[in-house]
């Protein structure tokens, strides 16, 4: 439960910052974390796939 509270809070004050965040900013920013995470998609799919198939 204090983790759904501490995800909510973190979730309103990222939330309030976007919207005071020119556009262009907040389209970069997500761009960024779009990215990486795509790239930890992809290196956490190629690790258990690596560990996978070695036993």
């Amino acid at each position: 439960m204090l983790f759904l509270v501490a995800t909510l809070l973190l979730m309103g004050v990222v939330m309030g910052t976007v919207a005071h965040a020119p556009l262009p900013v907040s389209l970069v920013a997500a761009a960024v974390i779009g990215v990486w995470l795509t790239v930890f998609a992809v290196r956490e799919r190629a690790t258990r796939r690596r560990h996978t198939s070695a036993h």
